[in-house]
């Protein structure tokens, strides 16, 4: 049984288990202790540095000096004060001393508004600039997907903990010392240099502007005004729990039909959705996982077993550059946004006339490695992308809001059709085991014969970091795996490497819970509450759906009736798969 211990916090009795920080203690009782090398995310403590910004400190009856909250434990009968005046005035003074060293060009700064130092000046009124001097000068890049600008940088070290801790990619460090100190890749090298995934989690922390997105809505403006151009929208599953926020709507609140309208009022030609390319992605995915199955249950001991999910961009750059060796694995269905594209540009067009080059396919997705995914040359036709570009959910709200449109007034609308029908497995894809549950519900029936006497799968669900099930297929037991973060994914992978790995289909997303929490969705700064109530919403979008398998989307049924054939056909594996390459960093 845990041992409870008792103290008191700015007067209030508190009781927390043994080993609980002063922090987290505070929070328990509604104390808020402002920090900024600290954050809890999902359960899992991103703090490489304990106690590096100091902002936390407190003062404990009986310590001579101001204690940081975020790395000091409780004790017994402590008596803690986080509000007495020297504790404001050294909080004013740590802050002061990080501006001293940081750009004034707030109104221009990509994080305004969303800057965690900003409201810190705020909270702690501060209004002139008490310590001045040099400032310092570091590096500067834009990759396709990330922007660094580390002048902005304050050392809280949140970027360098997911990296290593969270995501275990370990791109990020602390190099040089003293005032040239910095956040950096190896020998101070450029992103794209390195083994970075750009699943942009550091960007989801980074309580600055020192790590952001790379802003497409200038280029998406300039293609909507040309006349020459047909531009086609195509939100993920994601973007439509979490858009609601940046507009004051409470987490999880569902704005399909507000997102469709404001699409077209923003001047999109048509408005499609992802979940279509979802519903084809289990077509090809199911197809592919139910022929490795048959072969391996023939006998083949060359098929590879497990397969793995592919649609997270981030993902596939991991084990392209960390996992090599394990190419033959992952299924080689393209993602379902790179699915959406290659139909768009090749079926759609040629129904409706219109030529490759003229149209401009965007996503509007809730993943900023969906912007390096637009570049991969295999997604490519002589040149011309199957997706043109990506934007966030954020990019997407500050353009909304940029043009002067009501989002909360505007009127539900529908997707265009054909690209706008999909299924409910289509939308549980933006949430930890929604792929795998989509899967199932189609592989299931397609092997046995038979309906689903329960639609759910509730076993692949919730924010566990790896899942594991047994699904009985008609007498054989399908042993399946759902796992989220990158951590989770190289546990499952040297397991596999090792050949210790006992699953039959396994799937893999980058990002915390899934799409619902990536990088390009509105920050949160480690707030769970947040990630249960978009899942939560992501499942009632589903329940919420007339069709609920993919095979079952008429308009899919269509699309290979006309065009494809059949899942796995050589139509269809021209333009719905995809390869893998080696791109280990010697």
């Amino acid at each position: 049984m845990e041992k409870m211990i008792q103290l008191t916090i700015d007067n209030r009795p508190v009781s927390v288990p043994q080993g609980t920080t002063v922090l987290d203690a505070a929070a328990t009782v509604g104390i808020d202790i402002p920090a900024l090398c600290h954050i809890d995310l999902k359960g899992t403590c991103v703090k490489s540095s304990p106690a590096a910004c100091r902002i936390c400190v407190v003062e404990i009856d009986g310590r001579r000096n101001l204690a940081p909250s975020c790395a000091t434990m409780v004790t017994e009968g402590m008596v803690v004060r986080t509000n007495s005046a020297r504790v404001v005035r050294a909080r004013k003074t740590v802050a002061e001393l990080i501006l001293s060293d940081h750009p004034n060009d707030c109104l221009t700064c990509a994080k305004c508004n969303h800057c965690e130092l900003q409201k810190l000046v705020t909270r702690f009124n501060i209004r002139e600039m008490p310590y001045k001097g040099e400032q310092s000068t570091r590096k500067k890049e834009q990759t396709v997907a990330i922007t660094r600008n580390m002048d902005k940088c304050i050392l809280c070290r949140r970027c360098e903990s997911v990296c290593n801790n969270v995501q275990t990619v370990g791109v990020l460090g602390a190099i040089r010392r003293g005032f040239d100190a910095t956040i950096a890749p190896t020998f101070d090298k450029m992103f794209s240099e390195t083994n970075c995934t750009y699943c942009g989690q550091c960007v989801a922390v980074c309580p600055t502007g020192a790590l952001t997105e790379r802003d497409n809505t200038d280029r998406l403006l300039d293609d909507i005004c040309n006349p020459d151009k047909i531009v086609i929208a195509q939100p993920a599953p994601a973007v439509r729990v979490a858009l609601g926020e940046e507009f004051g709507l409470q987490p999880g609140t569902i704005v399909t039909g507000k997102l469709a309208a404001s699409l077209r009022a923003l001047g999109f030609d048509y408005v499609f959705d992802t979940d279509f390319g979802a519903d084809l992605t289990i077509m090809e995915e199911g197809a592919e996982i139910l022929h490795r199955l048959k072969a391996f249950l023939g006998g083949d001991k060359n098929v590879k077993l497990p397969i793995m999910t592919s649609c997270c961009p981030a993902w596939v750059n991991f084990y392209e550059h960390h996992y090599p060796d394990l190419l033959e694995y992952p299924s080689s269905a393209k993602s379902p946004a790179q699915m959406f594209g290659a139909i768009a540009k090749t079926y759609w067009a040629q129904k409706m006339g219109i030529p490759r080059e003229k149209l401009v396919v965007v996503s509007i997705m809730p993943c900023l490695a969906k912007k390096y995914e637009c570049e991969r040359e295999e997604f490519k036709v002589e040149g011309n992308p199957d997706v043109d570009y990506s934007i966030s959910t954020r990019e997407l709200a500050r353009l909304i809001k940029r043009s002067n449109i009501d989002f909360l007034k505007l009127k539900d609308e529908d997707f265009d059709k054909p690209m706008g029908e999909s299924s409910g497995a289509a939308a549980i894809f933006g949430a930890t085991g929604g792929v795998m549950e989509a899967a199932l519900r189609t592989v299931y029936e397609v092997y046995t014969g038979k309906t689903l006497p329960k639609i759910e799968f509730h076993e692949v669900r919730g924010l566990e970091g790896i899942k594991e099930a047994t699904i009985d297929l008609a007498g054989f037991p399908l042993k399946v795996c759902v796992a989220h973060t990158l951590g989770n994914a190289r546990i499952i992978m040297d397991k596999l490497r090792a050949g210790e790995l006992d699953y039959h289909v396994v799937e893999i997303m980058a990002c915390p819970g899934g799409c619902i929490d990536g990088a390009g969705q509105p920050y949160h700064h480690g707030n769970v509450e947040i990630i249960k109530a978009r899942a939560k919403a992501i499942y009632a979008e589903d329940e919420g759906k007339p069709i609920r398998k993919s095979h079952e989307n008429p308009d899919i049924q269509k699309l290979y009736k006309e065009f494809l054939g059949e899942p796995m056909s050589t139509r269809a594996h021209h333009l719905l798969h995809t390869r893998y390459f080696d791109k280990s960093i010697k």
